[in-house]
């Protein structure tokens, strides 16, 4: 696949769209609201070191981090509209940084496959269970964008290869994302309709797709698709 003529394409069509109505403004339970401030922190990163080291990807991956700066931005602008600020740093953004770039570009790519697998089960609950419209618009934007990303980074993965004990060390690194999720957004979590059970079995699901994705090829569909309970049936 054309990655650079895809995330170009995309770029054109957001120039275009419209902003979501942010004067509306707003209501977030103050659980969420802490929650989305953490994702907001994740999705502000530079980018320097993943466009230093993508190689031939360099122009596709520049436009993947401009698309993680804009999410950045519709984040910041729906805490904004929620009457909240942004926070400065957060130490779980922090780790999660300092594991993506400790041992090469194959383990950065790695790390960060896990954060956009954690990503479409979170902004998939957001869009459903917040109850809020403006907060639906700005997630299902950002999950667009995220649905393509991973099957970018997969297309770059298998270029690279991981086998054996690389796997198992994967395996291991992802379920230590799945745990620090869970703590620091599992109340969050509840709250949108998702507990903390459902979002880590499913989020393993995709991460197994994406094992059998790196080796295979491409799944036909994102994966299994969070679905968000009544409140007050968890």
């Amino acid at each position: 696949m054309d990655w650079y003529a895809e995330f170009a394409g995309q770029a054109r069509r957001r120039q275009l769209r419209p902003e979501p109505e942010w004067a509306c403004g707003a209501v977030l339970d103050p659980v969420v609201v802490r929650s989305v401030q953490r994702f907001q922190v994740g999705e502000s990163g530079d980018g320097e070191n993943l466009i230093a080291s993508a190689g031939r990807h360099r122009a596709a991956v520049e436009l993947f981090v401009e698309e993680e700066r804009t999410h950045a931005r519709l984040l910041a602008r729906l805490l904004e509209a929620a009457g909240a600020r942004t926070i400065d740093g957060h130490w779980s953004d922090a780790l999660f940084i300092r594991v993506r770039r400790a041992c090469g570009p194959r383990l950065e790519l790695m790390v960060l496959l896990i954060a956009e697998v954690v990503a479409l089960g979170y902004y998939r609950a957001l869009r459903d269970g917040a109850g809020d419209a403006l907060t639906t618009e700005v997630a299902a934007r950002i999950l667009a964008d995220e649905e393509r990303h991973v099957p970018f980074h997969v297309d770059r993965l298998r270029e690279r290869g991981i086998h054996g004990f690389v796997r198992a060390v994967w395996r291991v690194l992802t379920a230590g994302a799945v745990g620090i999720v869970l703590f620091g957004h599992g109340r969050a979590l509840r709250g949108l309709g998702v507990p903390r059970i459902a979002f880590a079995a499913e989020t393993w699901a995709r991460f197994e797709q994406v094992l059998v994705d790196v080796h295979r090829g491409p799944s036909p569909v994102p994966g299994p698709r969070l679905r968000a309970r009544p409140r007050g049936l968890v």
